[in-house]
C-alpha cells in the first residue's frame, strides 16, 4: 500500500480541501487547512497528488490506513489461483500408463488447475509426430466431458502440447 502525505508533509501553499464529513472548503492556503484538521483532530491527508490544486482531506489516518489493510486482505481472499500442471507422455505409450495419466490428469481438473499435456518425441519419433497427436487424441477421448480443450494440440520443438481445462457446462 502507498504511503500518503499527510499535516506537515505536504508542502504544497494552495491546496482543495474536503472536510471529514465530505463538505467542500475550496481552495485554502495550507496552514488554514492544517488549523481545521487540527481543530477537529483529525490529520490532513493528500488524497489527489496530481490534481492542480492538490486535493486534501480531513480524515483520521490511522483508520484510513487500517480500512486500506483491511479491503486489500479481503480482495485477496477473493482471488483464485490457477496452477498449470504438466503431464508427459511418449508417442509409444502403452494403454495402462495412459489410463494412469488420465486418471492424475482427472483430479487436477477436478482441484480447478489447467493441465499441459506433452508428448515429447526423441530421435527418430519426430519423423512420426502424427503418432504423438493420435496419443493425445486418445487422451481426450479418455477423460471424456469433464474436461475441454483450451489449447489445441501444437508443436513446439521436441514436444507437442495442449492445455485442458475443467468444462463448466456439468
Amino acid at each position: 500500500m502507498k504511503e500518503l502525505l499527510i499535516n506537515e508533509e505536504i508542502r504544497n501553499q494552495k491546496i482543495r480541501l474536503i472536510g471529514e464529513d465530505g463538505t467542500q472548503y475550496g481552495i485554502v492556503d495550507n496552514n488554514k487547512a492544517l488549523e481545521i484538521a487540527e481543530a477537529a483532530k483529525l490529520d490532513l491527508v493528500m488524497v489527489s497528488p496530481n490534481a492542480d490544486p492538490v486535493v486534501c482531506k480531513v480524515m483520521d489516518y490511522g483508520k484510513y490506513r487500517y480500512e486500506q489493510q483491511k479491503k486489500n486482505k479481503e480482495a485477496k481472499k477473493k482471488q483464485k489461483v490457477i496452477n498449470i500442471k504438466e503431464i508427459r507422455m511418449t508417442p509409444n505409450i502403452e494403454e495402462h500408463d495412459l489410463n494412469v495419466k488420465v486418471k492424475t490428469t482427472k483430479k487436477f481438473i477436478q482441484n480447478g488447475d489447467k493441465v499441459k499435456v506433452s508428448v515429447r518425441f526423441r530421435g527418430r519419433e519426430m519423423g512420426h509426430t502424427e503418432l504423438g497427436r493420435e496419443v493425445l487424441d486418445q487422451f481426450l477421448e479418455l477423460l471424456g466431458p469433464e474436461a475441454m480443450v483450451e489449447k489445441a494440440p501444437k508443436l513446439e520443438g521436441r514436444n507437442m502440447s495442449m492445455t485442458v481445462i475443467q468444462n463448466n457446462k456439468n
